[in-house]
Protein backbone atom coordinates (compact mmCIF):
# COMPACT_ATOMS: atom_id res chain seq x y z
CA UNK A 1 0.00 0.00 0.00
CA UNK A 2 1.82 2.80 -0.78
CA UNK A 3 0.73 6.89 -0.49
CA UNK A 4 0.16 7.49 -4.14
CA UNK A 5 -3.00 5.34 -4.49
CA UNK A 6 -4.62 7.55 -1.98
CA UNK A 7 -4.27 10.66 -2.53
CA UNK A 8 -6.86 13.17 -2.81
CA UNK A 9 -8.85 13.01 -6.40
CA UNK A 10 -9.20 16.13 -8.73
CA UNK A 11 -12.85 17.01 -7.08
CA UNK A 12 -11.03 17.95 -4.12
CA UNK A 13 -8.93 20.65 -6.11
CA UNK A 14 -12.46 21.99 -7.71
CA UNK A 15 -13.65 22.15 -4.66
CA UNK A 16 -11.11 24.24 -3.26
CA UNK A 17 -11.30 26.71 -6.24
CA UNK A 18 -15.03 27.08 -5.79
CA UNK A 19 -14.94 27.33 -1.86
CA UNK A 20 -12.29 30.37 -1.79
CA UNK A 21 -14.46 32.31 -4.68
CA UNK A 22 -17.14 31.64 -3.12
CA UNK A 23 -16.07 32.96 0.37
CA UNK A 24 -13.98 35.96 -1.61
CA UNK A 25 -17.02 37.28 -3.11
CA UNK A 26 -19.17 36.75 0.05
CA UNK A 27 -16.92 38.18 2.28
CA UNK A 28 -16.33 41.15 -0.08
CA UNK A 29 -20.03 42.03 -0.14
CA UNK A 30 -20.65 41.70 3.19
CA UNK A 31 -17.76 44.29 4.71
CA UNK A 32 -18.81 46.49 1.71
CA UNK A 33 -22.46 46.08 2.96
CA UNK A 34 -22.14 46.97 6.20
CA UNK A 35 -20.03 49.51 5.21
CA UNK A 36 -22.34 51.55 3.04
CA UNK A 37 -25.26 50.48 5.23
CA UNK A 38 -23.37 51.51 8.20
CA UNK A 39 -24.00 48.46 10.61
CA UNK A 40 -21.01 47.76 11.95
CA UNK A 41 -23.01 46.09 14.86
CA UNK A 42 -24.86 43.92 12.84
CA UNK A 43 -21.67 42.65 11.28
CA UNK A 44 -19.60 41.62 13.80
CA UNK A 45 -23.31 39.86 15.21
CA UNK A 46 -23.02 37.58 12.43
CA UNK A 47 -19.60 37.48 11.81
CA UNK A 48 -19.28 35.90 15.82
CA UNK A 49 -22.30 33.32 15.09
CA UNK A 50 -20.67 32.65 12.15
CA UNK A 51 -17.07 32.41 13.62
CA UNK A 52 -18.26 30.19 16.37
CA UNK A 53 -19.97 27.42 13.60
CA UNK A 54 -16.07 27.06 11.75
CA UNK A 55 -14.24 26.87 15.30
CA UNK A 56 -16.77 24.05 16.06
CA UNK A 57 -15.73 21.99 12.65
CA UNK A 58 -12.08 23.01 13.59
CA UNK A 59 -11.61 22.06 17.69
CA UNK A 60 -14.33 19.46 17.21
CA UNK A 61 -12.08 16.98 14.93
CA UNK A 62 -9.35 18.01 16.91
CA UNK A 63 -11.54 16.27 19.71
CA UNK A 64 -12.75 13.32 16.83
CA UNK A 65 -9.07 12.99 16.19
CA UNK A 66 -8.06 12.72 19.74
CA UNK A 67 -11.09 10.41 21.02
CA UNK A 68 -10.25 8.27 18.18
CA UNK A 69 -6.73 7.43 19.09
CA UNK A 70 -7.70 6.64 22.61
CA UNK A 71 -10.53 4.00 21.81
CA UNK A 72 -8.65 2.96 18.68
CA UNK A 73 -11.91 2.64 17.32
CA UNK A 74 -11.82 1.85 13.66
CA UNK A 75 -14.16 4.53 12.82
CA UNK A 76 -12.09 6.62 13.21
CA UNK A 77 -9.16 5.42 10.98
CA UNK A 78 -11.55 5.95 7.77
CA UNK A 79 -12.13 9.78 8.52
CA UNK A 80 -8.69 10.15 10.16
CA UNK A 81 -6.71 12.50 7.34
CA UNK A 82 -10.19 14.28 6.85
CA UNK A 83 -9.95 15.31 10.51
CA UNK A 84 -6.55 15.97 10.34
CA UNK A 85 -7.27 18.76 7.51
CA UNK A 86 -9.60 19.81 9.62
CA UNK A 87 -7.88 20.99 12.59
CA UNK A 88 -4.67 22.23 10.63
CA UNK A 89 -7.50 25.12 9.51
CA UNK A 90 -6.49 26.54 13.26
CA UNK A 91 -4.32 29.25 12.06
CA UNK A 92 -7.08 30.56 9.28
CA UNK A 93 -9.15 30.12 12.29
CA UNK A 94 -6.84 32.61 14.51
CA UNK A 95 -6.92 34.78 11.37
CA UNK A 96 -10.92 35.13 11.49
CA UNK A 97 -10.67 35.91 15.47
CA UNK A 98 -8.67 38.68 14.74
CA UNK A 99 -11.59 41.30 13.49
CA UNK A 100 -12.89 40.76 16.73
CA UNK A 101 -10.08 40.75 19.03
CA UNK A 102 -9.38 44.55 17.91
CA UNK A 103 -12.54 45.36 16.29
CA UNK A 104 -15.46 44.27 17.27
CA UNK A 105 -15.33 43.92 20.90
CA UNK A 106 -17.07 47.22 21.74
CA UNK A 107 -19.88 46.12 19.40
CA UNK A 108 -20.43 42.45 20.72
CA UNK A 109 -19.06 42.69 24.35
CA UNK A 110 -20.33 46.55 25.49
CA UNK A 111 -22.25 45.01 28.81
CA UNK A 112 -18.83 44.38 30.32
CA UNK A 113 -16.97 47.01 28.29
CA UNK A 114 -19.38 49.88 28.75
CA UNK A 115 -19.29 51.64 31.79
CA UNK A 116 -22.54 53.23 31.41
CA UNK A 117 -23.72 49.81 31.15
CA UNK A 118 -21.95 48.61 34.39
CA UNK A 119 -23.58 52.01 36.31
CA UNK A 120 -26.76 50.30 35.51
CA UNK A 121 -26.15 46.43 36.56
CA UNK A 122 -22.61 46.80 38.14
CA UNK A 123 -20.76 43.24 38.54
CA UNK A 124 -19.21 41.59 41.29
CA UNK A 125 -15.54 42.29 41.95
CA UNK A 126 -14.66 38.84 40.26
CA UNK A 127 -16.33 39.48 36.88
CA UNK A 128 -14.77 42.97 36.95
CA UNK A 129 -11.38 42.04 37.03
CA UNK A 130 -12.10 38.63 35.15
CA UNK A 131 -13.80 40.84 32.20
CA UNK A 132 -11.21 43.57 30.93
CA UNK A 133 -10.75 43.83 27.17
CA UNK A 134 -6.63 42.84 27.85
CA UNK A 135 -6.98 39.85 29.85
CA UNK A 136 -9.60 38.53 27.32
CA UNK A 137 -7.28 39.47 24.35
CA UNK A 138 -4.75 37.21 26.50
CA UNK A 139 -6.87 34.28 27.59
CA UNK A 140 -7.56 34.04 23.23
CA UNK A 141 -3.97 33.92 22.40
CA UNK A 142 -3.86 31.34 25.58
CA UNK A 143 -6.77 29.44 24.22
CA UNK A 144 -4.98 28.97 20.60
CA UNK A 145 -1.84 28.39 21.21
CA UNK A 146 -3.35 25.13 23.56
CA UNK A 147 -4.96 24.04 20.00
CA UNK A 148 -2.28 24.68 17.98
CA UNK A 149 -0.24 22.93 19.80
CA UNK A 150 -2.45 20.06 20.56
CA UNK A 151 -3.18 20.03 16.73
CA UNK A 152 0.88 19.80 15.93
CA UNK A 153 1.56 17.02 17.91
CA UNK A 154 -1.12 14.48 16.68
CA UNK A 155 -0.49 15.99 13.08
CA UNK A 156 3.77 15.30 13.37
CA UNK A 157 3.21 12.33 15.05
CA UNK A 158 0.68 10.93 13.14
CA UNK A 159 2.53 11.93 9.63
CA UNK A 160 5.76 9.97 11.43
CA UNK A 161 3.10 7.23 11.67
CA UNK A 162 3.07 6.85 8.01
CA UNK A 163 7.62 7.20 7.77
CA UNK A 164 8.20 4.69 10.53
CA UNK A 165 5.53 1.93 9.86
CA UNK A 166 6.93 -0.78 11.94
CA UNK A 167 7.08 1.79 15.24
CA UNK A 168 4.40 0.62 17.46
CA UNK A 169 5.62 3.27 20.34
CA UNK A 170 4.20 6.10 18.26
CA UNK A 171 0.65 4.50 18.04
CA UNK A 172 0.68 4.20 21.98
CA UNK A 173 2.43 7.17 22.42
CA UNK A 174 -0.93 9.14 20.44
CA UNK A 175 -2.61 6.39 22.82
CA UNK A 176 -1.44 7.98 25.88
CA UNK A 177 -1.48 11.64 24.52
CA UNK A 178 -5.16 11.54 23.44
CA UNK A 179 -6.39 11.25 27.02
CA UNK A 180 -5.16 14.21 28.77
CA UNK A 181 -5.33 16.23 25.46
CA UNK A 182 -9.16 15.61 25.54
CA UNK A 183 -9.12 16.63 29.02
CA UNK A 184 -7.29 19.87 27.79
CA UNK A 185 -9.72 20.49 24.81
CA UNK A 186 -13.29 20.41 27.25
CA UNK A 187 -11.03 22.93 29.71
CA UNK A 188 -10.17 25.03 27.18
CA UNK A 189 -12.94 24.70 24.83
CA UNK A 190 -15.19 25.73 27.83
CA UNK A 191 -13.53 29.08 28.91
CA UNK A 192 -13.82 29.95 25.64
CA UNK A 193 -16.81 30.07 25.07
CA UNK A 194 -17.35 31.90 28.37
CA UNK A 195 -15.31 34.70 26.96
CA UNK A 196 -17.02 34.49 23.52
CA UNK A 197 -20.44 33.82 23.69
CA UNK A 198 -21.56 33.52 27.61
CA UNK A 199 -19.92 36.71 28.63
CA UNK A 200 -22.78 38.52 25.96
CA UNK A 201 -24.87 38.13 28.82
CA UNK A 202 -22.24 38.73 31.90
CA UNK A 203 -24.75 38.89 34.49
CA UNK A 204 -26.21 35.15 33.54
CA UNK A 205 -23.98 32.16 34.21
CA UNK A 206 -24.28 28.37 33.43
CA UNK A 207 -22.05 25.62 34.70
CA UNK A 208 -22.91 22.79 31.63
CA UNK A 209 -22.70 25.73 29.39
CA UNK A 210 -19.20 24.83 27.74
CA UNK A 211 -20.05 21.38 27.50
CA UNK A 212 -23.26 22.74 25.14
CA UNK A 213 -20.29 23.81 22.75
CA UNK A 214 -18.57 20.95 23.13
CA UNK A 215 -21.29 18.47 22.09
CA UNK A 216 -22.26 20.58 19.70
CA UNK A 217 -18.68 21.13 18.14
CA UNK A 218 -18.50 17.24 17.85
CA UNK A 219 -21.96 16.96 16.17
CA UNK A 220 -20.77 19.68 13.56
CA UNK A 221 -17.01 18.08 12.75
CA UNK A 222 -18.87 14.36 13.11
CA UNK A 223 -21.26 15.85 10.21
CA UNK A 224 -18.54 17.05 8.08
CA UNK A 225 -16.53 14.43 7.83
CA UNK A 226 -19.69 11.78 6.81
CA UNK A 227 -20.35 14.52 3.81
CA UNK A 228 -16.60 14.69 3.18
CA UNK A 229 -16.20 10.66 2.92
CA UNK A 230 -19.33 9.68 0.93
CA UNK A 231 -18.15 12.45 -1.38
CA UNK A 232 -14.77 11.27 -1.90
CA UNK A 233 -16.17 8.14 -2.03
CA UNK A 234 -17.63 9.13 -5.79
CA UNK A 235 -14.25 8.40 -7.06
CA UNK A 236 -10.98 6.23 -6.86
CA UNK A 237 -9.33 5.62 -4.88
CA UNK A 238 -11.92 6.42 -1.63
CA UNK A 239 -14.63 4.48 -3.61
CA UNK A 240 -13.08 0.90 -3.18
CA UNK A 241 -12.99 2.36 0.29
CA UNK A 242 -15.78 3.12 2.05
CA UNK A 243 -18.29 0.47 3.08
CA UNK A 244 -22.14 0.36 4.90
CA UNK A 245 -20.41 -0.71 8.43
CA UNK A 246 -18.20 2.16 7.87
CA UNK A 247 -20.99 4.69 6.87
CA UNK A 248 -23.12 2.48 10.05
CA UNK A 249 -20.23 3.55 12.89
CA UNK A 250 -20.51 7.23 11.68
CA UNK A 251 -23.87 7.21 11.57
CA UNK A 252 -24.03 5.52 15.38
CA UNK A 253 -21.32 8.41 16.54
CA UNK A 254 -23.71 10.84 15.38
CA UNK A 255 -26.87 10.39 16.84
CA UNK A 256 -24.84 9.79 20.26
CA UNK A 257 -23.65 13.46 19.84
CA UNK A 258 -26.76 14.75 19.22
CA UNK A 259 -28.23 12.71 21.87
CA UNK A 260 -25.51 13.87 24.44
CA UNK A 261 -26.34 17.77 22.87
CA UNK A 262 -29.87 17.50 23.95
CA UNK A 263 -29.07 16.12 27.49
CA UNK A 264 -26.51 19.02 28.06
CA UNK A 265 -29.22 21.23 26.86
CA UNK A 266 -31.80 20.11 28.85
CA UNK A 267 -30.30 19.42 32.14
CA UNK A 268 -29.48 23.48 32.26
CA UNK A 269 -32.83 24.18 31.04
CA UNK A 270 -34.62 22.19 33.94
CA UNK A 271 -32.11 22.77 36.73
CA UNK A 272 -32.56 26.79 35.86
CA UNK A 273 -36.04 26.03 35.49
CA UNK A 274 -36.43 24.06 38.77
CA UNK A 275 -34.26 26.59 40.41
CA UNK A 276 -36.51 29.84 39.40
CA UNK A 277 -34.18 32.55 40.49
CA UNK A 278 -33.91 35.79 39.14
CA UNK A 279 -30.28 36.42 37.91
CA UNK A 280 -30.69 32.66 36.43
CA UNK A 281 -33.77 32.76 34.32
CA UNK A 282 -32.83 35.82 31.88
CA UNK A 283 -31.10 33.32 29.98
CA UNK A 284 -34.61 31.44 29.11
CA UNK A 285 -36.60 34.41 29.21
CA UNK A 286 -35.25 36.22 26.21
CA UNK A 287 -35.25 33.05 24.10
CA UNK A 288 -38.77 31.19 25.19
CA UNK A 289 -40.85 33.89 24.23
CA UNK A 290 -42.27 35.65 21.62
CA UNK A 291 -40.11 34.97 18.11
CA UNK A 292 -37.24 34.08 19.98
CA UNK A 293 -39.34 30.98 21.38
CA UNK A 294 -40.29 29.91 17.71
CA UNK A 295 -36.82 29.60 16.91
CA UNK A 296 -36.20 27.15 20.33
CA UNK A 297 -39.33 25.30 18.48
CA UNK A 298 -37.35 24.98 15.58
CA UNK A 299 -34.02 24.37 17.58
CA UNK A 300 -35.69 21.38 19.42
CA UNK A 301 -37.87 19.77 16.47
CA UNK A 302 -34.90 20.04 13.72
CA UNK A 303 -31.85 19.84 15.44
CA UNK A 304 -33.07 17.06 17.83
CA UNK A 305 -36.28 15.06 17.39
CA UNK A 306 -36.09 14.35 13.55
CA UNK A 307 -32.31 13.50 13.43
CA UNK A 308 -32.73 11.92 16.03
CA UNK A 309 -35.90 9.63 14.89
CA UNK A 310 -34.16 9.43 11.02
CA UNK A 311 -30.78 8.28 12.80
CA UNK A 312 -32.45 4.99 15.16
CA UNK A 313 -32.88 3.70 11.85
CA UNK A 314 -29.71 1.23 10.84
CA UNK A 315 -30.93 1.42 6.73
CA UNK A 316 -30.88 5.34 7.50
CA UNK A 317 -27.44 5.19 8.88
CA UNK A 318 -26.10 3.00 6.16
CA UNK A 319 -27.28 4.83 3.08
CA UNK A 320 -24.66 6.93 1.35
CA UNK A 321 -27.70 9.23 -0.01
CA UNK A 322 -29.36 10.17 2.96
CA UNK A 323 -27.01 9.95 5.75
CA UNK A 324 -24.97 13.50 4.36
CA UNK A 325 -28.00 15.09 3.56
CA UNK A 326 -28.61 14.56 7.50
CA UNK A 327 -25.00 15.24 8.27
CA UNK A 328 -25.19 18.63 6.19
CA UNK A 329 -28.32 19.67 7.75
CA UNK A 330 -27.47 19.20 11.41
CA UNK A 331 -24.66 21.53 9.88
CA UNK A 332 -26.96 24.36 9.20
CA UNK A 333 -29.12 23.61 12.08
CA UNK A 334 -26.07 24.08 14.42
CA UNK A 335 -25.74 27.80 12.77
CA UNK A 336 -29.07 28.22 13.94
CA UNK A 337 -28.66 27.11 17.59
CA UNK A 338 -25.90 29.87 17.71
CA UNK A 339 -28.58 32.29 16.59
CA UNK A 340 -30.52 31.26 19.37
CA UNK A 341 -27.76 31.33 21.71
CA UNK A 342 -26.34 34.59 20.22
CA UNK A 343 -28.40 36.98 19.12
CA UNK A 344 -31.29 37.34 21.34
CA UNK A 345 -28.62 39.57 24.16
CA UNK A 346 -28.93 42.17 21.01
CA UNK A 347 -32.15 42.12 19.42
CA UNK A 348 -36.32 40.62 20.44
CA UNK A 349 -36.33 40.57 16.70
CA UNK A 350 -35.68 37.12 15.68
CA UNK A 351 -35.68 37.11 12.11
CA UNK A 352 -32.00 36.88 10.53
CA UNK A 353 -30.71 39.98 8.43
CA UNK A 354 -29.22 39.68 5.02
CA UNK A 355 -25.45 39.39 6.65
CA UNK A 356 -26.32 36.15 8.87
CA UNK A 357 -26.88 34.78 5.18
CA UNK A 358 -23.48 35.82 3.75
CA UNK A 359 -20.89 35.82 6.39
CA UNK A 360 -21.37 32.50 6.78
CA UNK A 361 -21.00 31.72 2.96
CA UNK A 362 -18.06 33.92 3.44
CA UNK A 363 -16.11 32.37 6.25
CA UNK A 364 -17.40 28.56 5.61
CA UNK A 365 -16.14 29.24 2.03
CA UNK A 366 -12.70 30.08 2.65
CA UNK A 367 -12.53 27.29 5.83
CA UNK A 368 -13.41 25.05 2.97
CA UNK A 369 -10.61 25.94 0.74
CA UNK A 370 -8.24 25.97 3.07
CA UNK A 371 -9.38 22.61 4.46
CA UNK A 372 -9.53 21.21 0.90
CA UNK A 373 -6.39 22.65 0.26
CA UNK A 374 -4.69 20.65 3.07
CA UNK A 375 -6.79 17.29 2.39
CA UNK A 376 -4.62 17.31 -0.67
CA UNK A 377 -1.71 17.06 1.34
CA UNK A 378 -1.55 13.66 2.53
CA UNK A 379 -2.74 10.45 1.67
CA UNK A 380 -6.27 10.37 2.80
CA UNK A 381 -5.75 7.38 5.14
CA UNK A 382 -3.44 6.66 8.04
CA UNK A 383 -0.95 4.26 5.78
CA UNK A 384 1.12 3.44 8.85
CA UNK A 385 -1.41 2.71 11.33
CA UNK A 386 -0.92 -0.92 12.25
CA UNK A 387 -5.23 -1.30 12.31
CA UNK A 388 -5.36 0.23 8.75
CA UNK A 389 -5.86 -3.12 6.93
CA UNK A 390 -8.84 -4.89 9.37
CA UNK A 391 -10.51 -1.31 9.29
CA UNK A 392 -10.77 -1.02 5.11
CA UNK A 393 -11.22 -5.15 5.06
CA UNK A 394 -14.08 -6.05 3.19
CA UNK A 395 -16.44 -7.79 5.14
CA UNK A 396 -20.25 -6.58 6.77
CA UNK A 397 -21.78 -6.97 10.28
Amino acid sequence: MVAQEYQAPESVGRLQQRALFVGGVALLVSILGAVYTHTPELFYQSYLMSFLLLLGLTVGSLGLVMLQHLTSGHWGIIIRRPLESATRTLPLIAVFFLPILFFGMKYLYGAWLNAKELQKEPLSQFQQTYLTSGRFQVRAVIYFVIWIVLMLVFNILSKQQDVNREDRALHLRLKMLAGPGIILYVFVMTFASIDWAMSLSPHWASTIYGFLFVAGQLISSMSLMIAVVVLLARTEPFASVLQKRHLHDLGKLLLAFVMLWAYFDFSQLLIIWSGNQPEEISFYRTRLYGGWGVVAVIVLVFHFFVPFFLLLSQEVKRNAKVLPRIAIWLIFMRLVDLFWMTRPEFTSRALPTWLDVVLPLALGGLWLGFFAFNLKQCPLLPLGDPELAEAIEHHEH
